[in-house]
């Protein structure tokens, strides 16, 4: 059970996911407005936020941007629900730190599927505490911190999986299709241009650690960890 939010406009589609979702066993308050639903995310941070991108009084991709920049309210996983299918409006929404990207109209039981898939990724904690320490990099696997040069780099849950995932497999390279497959979970309509959207912004938030994620060209990824120097 998840307590989720839903920032839709349309009422009659506000009113099937609200009922679809309370029938898989989640709390959810509902949204109609840009206004509304951020004034609703900042009172009360959900575990999910399922947002529209067109919204009356303004872009989805606002609410998600405002959302992120915020403390309180940036570890928020967002799933956006729209009728633009353009690989723009993608990548955009994953720049933004969205989780994933649904178009109308969909199905119920993906929807719900891919709902599923994103919290078990934002919800389940690691099972140690161990603590990761690669040049300027650290992670700290129960806390899902990430650390580098010793400043804090706020990750959504789904960068955290992925960077996770690439550094516990070494220097073997990872497929996007792995990728897609490990970290995603849902491979319904995602492309492996998903996977180089989050790796470009990843490779940013992490700055000087970015360098870390290694392209091998027409394969995929690897972490490849700094040489040591001799002193």
């Amino acid at each position: 059970m998840a307590r989720i939010l839903v920032i839709e406009d349309e009422p009659d589609l506000q009113t099937l996911l609200a009922y679809n979702l309370r029938q898989a066993g989640h709390l959810v308050e509902c949204a109609g407005t840009a206004a509304a639903g951020l004034a609703q995310a900042r009172r009360t941070p959900p575990q999910l936020l399922l947002l529209d991108l067109m919204l009356p009084d303004g872009s989805g991709l606002d609410v998600c941007k405002a959302l992120k920049r915020e403390l309180r309210t940036q570890a928020i996983p967002v799933l956006f629900l729209t009728a633009k299918g353009e690989e723009i409006d993608r990548v955009l929404g994953f720049e933004l730190g969205a989780e994933d990207y649904v178009v109308k109209p969909f199905s119920v039981r993906e929807l719900l599927l891919r709902i599923e898939a994103v919290l078990r990724r934002t919800s389940q904690a690691p099972p140690d505490a161990e603590c990761i320490r690669v040049g300027e990099l650290t992670l700290e696997r129960a806390a899902h911190r990430v650390i580098v040069a010793g400043t804090e780099v706020p990750l959504t849950a789904l960068e955290f999986k992925l960077l996770l995932t690439l550094y516990e497999r070494g220097e073997r390279v990872q497929s996007r299709e792995v990728l897609l497959a490990d970290v995603w979970e849902i491979h319904a309509d995602i492309t492996t241009r998903t996977v180089d959207t989050h790796i470009k912004r990843l490779r940013e938030k992490l700055g000087v650690a970015g360098s870390y994620i290694e392209t091998v060209r027409g394969i995929g990824y690897r972490f490849q960890a700094p040489a040591k120097v001799d002193s």
